[in-house]
């Protein structure tokens, strides 16, 4: 049977406040076997099929595995078979080959048939090296001549072979092609020998493989219009074949799973080709095989549909790719950008016309006109949201004083495959903190709107969403307004009674049947296909608690807040200074209190403040965290607050986002609302190991040799002050140092394992965590640390080429500073940055020492954090901080 008559059929109708696109999530790697597979060989296709479909659901949410393989089965037909994915194996992965052809199995057992083209250039090299041919490359082709060309095709047959065979014994039907698709005419005979560069492709072979229900299996092998057979690089016969085939995906699959930033070594999620490219190129890690790949998957996306797209990424994670929003790899694509217009005329009337006329189900079925929904907007101010070539485009109307409505969304197919209607809806909801909207009860999408929703119920075929209200006599008053003013037309009043489908049994256990009012956030996708419309920072005034203001950094904290532009401190607690006034802090006269948990979960349910700093020692906080968790589950209005951490307690949880900006993700950090505030021997030890992370020595780990001032000690109970009031003192004197430094803590220090847990995140490979070794010691000055790296490297370099490094990685942070020499203690006590210099490199070029510092009540703990709360809050992230 036709894989064209298994295909599920993907109707492209119109959207109308709706859309199918699911958001990221992060799931286990599909539990695959072969002997599974090899159970499933001889049964029957559709139970096959269903049995597989459900196994993908482990890696996905059902809706994301549903979705992809209709877009995908949906992509190929009779006439044009091989419009799903063409998927390009390195000579490295068919090593691999078990793997390899679980994977490509998994596709077929589910109806898709990819077009599989490999290289073979590892296996090839190791052969003419053996019978003592040295390879030749002239600028990065293989100079082919007569004897390396028969070894060649040789090698090909037997790997094409080596699969086909592989795939066969899984019960997966497979077709070898070595000839016959691919024509070229001679690169350059003089200086490349029998090296083709393609002219024509022939498709009928793949087609006619796909059609008897066979995975073609070609090599990149190529003849001349006189039978000559050409080399012709593997890569770029994959491109070839991709423009001509125009299929959804373009597969590269490598050993390494994905491409690599140059200097950090982390793994690049998404490219964007629009946005990114020009920039790309410029940046000096983007070299030699990095910038060839890079021009040559922009030269391809540019001659492909931007439904189009290429994705890098190892064998074993083949599934994921395809099916999950997340993704397993590197994805490249074109992009776009995100508009946002206030007059049709600005947007272009023709242009939305056209849209609204094609994609809006309520002209489509005669219920309105273009006119009709044209003029209705001249009723109110509106907002037009989109994407520039408007496969997404959403209207938001706004009067003054009233609830917006999202009164269309308008998104194509490609809209919907790209994730853009999920990247218009969050510019919305950036702009607006409530929102009503409809769609159809029978819309197929229905759940995309549920998931968004924290309210919704159905009437008269069509249901009513909203968000950013809690309350329900507060959505009967902004229904009622709705309906006086004609904003929507059906009446909703009263709200209720049904519940959505998926939500009836929570309903009837007894909540309330009409409407989903407990929260549930939407997931957010690492790839959003489009490029974000950027918000100006907040300017919001919002209010902060701080719970253990009594040691060295909540006095610090306090201070800055004092000096913060929005940031209004209101509670300060501490059991021995309740009821004294609090001193350091001059916007308000603020007493200390002595909170309790339950005062905490008052206060966070009724929403009396915006964030929680937690200043407390470590092991403590968890009740008060605990506390906070359970008031914003019984909030009543308004997002919970964002709670940041101060102690170790949190710096491990994958639930909590680790607040260091200048090297982790400042978008999770500005998403988060439960940060962990980095220590500060952990700040200074990571921001100087990783620019050198590129050339990290497995065998031999980093060192750190880290000297503190006596107030990263913490304190002890002083004697009371005149007024009673209870002081503080520092636990390790100056006088008790007697002028030295004490080592301590010299094995095993929390701060060490804090470095190399989260560097690990960072390494090209973090299946293979990093370790730190950290030799910490407190000296006797009052704030600053210096910390002295020592590490080995995989390789020799210069100890200009390592400032490079340094520079290029934080170039453009306003809180690092880069200098020449070895940074002092003037350098970093009472500044609120970070200082590195003193770059030096052993004289056999295998060892690099380097020197960094901050203060540790700075930005080793109050500056950072005040980054972290303005970040998570949409402040800009340096707002109250001195630079």
């Amino acid at each position: 049977m036709l894989a064209a008559k298994r295909a599920v059929s993907l109707r492209a109708r119109p959207l109308v406040a709706s859309t199918s696109a699911v958001q990221a999530v992060r799931r286990p790697r599909l539990p695959t076997s072969t002997r599974y597979l090899q159970s499933l060989a001889h049964s029957d296709r559709q139970t096959d099929r269903d049995t597989i479909t459900r196994l993908l659901y482990s890696i996905g949410t059902k809706r994301e595995v549903e979705r992809y393989l209709r877009i995908f089965s949906s992509s190929s037909d009779a006439s044009q078979p091989a419009k799903f994915a063409v998927i390009k194996i390195g000579g490295a992965v068919l090593d691999q080959i078990d793997e390899l052809a679980l994977s490509l199995s998994f596709l077929y057992r589910v109806g898709l048939y990819p077009v599989v083209l490999h290289g073979a250039g590892p296996q090839l090299n190791s052969i003419i090296e053996a019978e003592g041919v040295v390879p030749d490359y002239i600028e990065g082709v293989r100079v082919t001549d007569a004897k390396t060309l028969q070894i060649a095709r040789r090698v090909f047959l037997e790997e094409n072979l080596k699969l086909v065979a592989a795939l066969e014994k899984l019960g997966t039907r497979a077709r070898p092609i070595t000839s016959g698709v691919f024509t070229a005419d001679f690169l350059d005979k003089d200086k490349y020998g029998l090296v083709g560069k393609i002219t024509r492709i022939d498709k009928r072979p793949i087609e006619a493989s796909i059609r008897a229900g066979a995975l073609p299996i070609l090599t990149s092998l190529a003849e001349s219009e006189s039978g000559q057979i050409l080399n012709v690089n593997a890569d770029i016969a994959a491109g070839e074949l991709s423009k001509e085939l125009e299929p959804l995906k373009i597969v590269f699959l490598n050993e390494k799973g994905g491409l690599f930033h140059g200097v950090s070594g982390e793994k690049l999620d998404v490219i964007n080709l629009d946005e990114e490219y020009d920039d790309l190129l410029k940046q000096p890690w983007v070299k030699y095989g990095t910038k060839l790949k890079l021009r040559e998957f922009k030269e391809l996306l540019d001659h492909l549909p931007r439904s189009s797209s290429v994705a890098v990424i190892s064998a074993d994670s083949l599934q994921r790719e395809l099916f999950t929003d997340s993704g397993a790899g590197t994805l490249i694509r074109r992009g776009y950008k995100l508009f946002k217009h206030e007059s049709v005329e600005s947007i272009g009337a023709d242009r939305l016309r056209q849209v609204i006329h094609d994609r809006d189900p309520d002209v489509l079925s005669g219920d309105q006109s273009v006119t009709g929904v044209l003029n209705s907007l001249a009723k109110s101010p509106y907002t037009i949201y989109g994407d520039e070539p408007m496969d997404v485009v959403a209207i938001v109307t706004r009067p003054e004083g009233e609830t917006p409505v999202m009164s269309k969304l308008l998104a194509s197919r490609s809209g919907v495959l790209n994730a853009t209607v999920d990247n218009v809806f969050n510019s919305i909801k950036k702009d607006h903190k409530r929102l009503f909207w409809t769609a159809r009860a029978d819309d197929e999408n229905r759940s995309w709107h549920f998931e968004r929703a924290d309210g919704s119920f159905t009437r008269a075929g069509r249901s009513l969403f909203w968000y950013g209200v809690q309350d329900v006599k507060e959505v009967e008053r902004i229904i009622k307004g709705f309906e006086e003013s004609g904003r929507i037309e059906r009446a909703y009043l009263p709200v209720g009674p049904s519940a959505p489908p998926h939500r009836a049994a929570a309903s009837s256990s007894g909540l309330r049947s009409y409407s989903t009012m407990a929260r549930r956030s939407a997931p957010v996708s690492s790839r959003g296909y489009a490029t974000a419309a950027t918000s100006p920072p907040s300017t919001t005034p919002k209010r902060l608690a701080l719970i253990g203001a009594r040691g060295f950094t909540g006095q610090t904290l306090t201070s800055l807040l004092s000096k913060h532009p929005h940031l209004e401190l209101t509670h300060v607690s501490s059991r021995q200074l309740a009821g004294y006034s609090l001193e350091g802090y001059d916007r308000a006269d603020i007493k200390y209190s002595d909170l309790s948990v339950e005062d905490v979960e008052r206060m966070e349910k009724d929403g009396e403040v915006d964030a929680w700093v937690m200043a407390l020692p470590n092991g403590v906080c968890k009740p008060f965290v605990d506390a906070v968790d359970r008031g914003a589950l019984a909030r009543k209005s308004g997002e919970a607050s964002v709670v940041v951490d101060l102690s170790a307690d949190y710096r491990f949880e994958p639930e909590w986002t680790y607040g260091l900006p200048e090297l982790y993700d400042r978008g999770a950090i500005s998403r988060a609302k439960r940060i962990s505030n980095p220590g500060c021997y952990a700040t200074s030890s990571q921001l100087l190991i990783a620019p050198l992370l590129k050339y990290i020595h497995r065998d031999h780990w980093p060192s750190v040799f880290g000297m503190s001032g006596y107030s990263g000690a913490g304190t002890v109970a002083g004697p009371p002050a005149p007024d009673g009031r209870p002081t503080t003192a520092a636990k390790v004197t100056p006088e008790s140092l007697a002028g030295g430094i004490r080592p301590y803590a010299l094995t095993n220090h929390i701060h060490e394992r804090e470095a190399g847990h989260h560097l690990s995140k960072l390494l090209a490979d973090p299946a293979y965590p990093m370790k730190v070794a950290f030799i910490p010691n407190v000296a006797p000055w009052f704030s600053g640390i210096i910390s002295v790296l020592s590490m080995p490297l995989h390789g020799r370099v210069t100890a200009k080429e390592v400032q490079e490094l340094y520079e290029e990685r934080y170039k453009g942070e306003k809180l690092i500073t880069i200098k020449k020499d070895v940074p002092g203690l003037p350098d970093v006590e009472g500044r609120h940055g970070w200082t590195v210099g003193g770059f030096q490199v052993h004289s056999d070029g295998d060892r690099a020492v380097v020197v960094g510092g901050l203060d540790n009540l700075l930005k080793g703990a109050a500056t950072q954090c005040l980054q972290n709360l303005n970040l998570a809050l949409g402040y800009d992230e340096y707002a109250g901080i001195p630079l």
